[in-house]
């Protein structure tokens, strides 16, 4: 299971357990695989940061609800994120994401888009605040 992607705890022992595993068993396992640092849920929760700001553009929000939607504690998540956005320019990645979402149109072209696009960056993670800036800006260029 380990050998394709970092895993969580939470998710190693669901997927052990899927497969018909007793609890002794899967807490042996787990000892086991935590000794050898084979698991290590700080790792997966930078990884996810890492992943989910760079390739996908994801904002704090999205990124931390995803983060311990894998089983991972908040107080990880929030460590990892903090981490991980400490290095990065908020408003960038903003604007990073509109303009992929814009696929290369410089211009909202209605109010309705505008609404349409607020929705989409808010959803991704980003703050309102952040995402207003950014639309305004688009906005204003046209």
């Amino acid at each position: 299971m380990l050998g394709r992607r970092e895993l969580s705890e939470a998710q190693v022992r669901q997927r052990l357990a899927r497969r018909g595993y007793d609890e002794q068993a899967i807490d042996e396992a787990i000892g086991r695989l935590k000794e050898e640092r084979a698991i290590d849920d700080d790792r997966v929760a930078e990884a996810v940061a890492r992943v989910e700001t760079s390739t996908k553009r994801r904002g704090r929000m999205r990124v931390r609800r995803q983060i311990e939607s894998m089983g991972i504690s908040a107080s990880i998540a929030r460590r990892a994120v903090d981490e991980t956005f400490g290095a990065l320019d908020e408003q960038q990645l903003v604007e990073a994401s509109l303009a992929r979402r814009l696929q290369g149109r410089g211009t909202i072209r209605s109010d309705a888009e505008f609404a349409r696009l607020y929705r989409y960056l808010t959803a991704q993670g980003f703050e309102h605040d952040r995402v207003m800036k950014a639309l305004k800006n688009v906005k204003s260029e046209a």
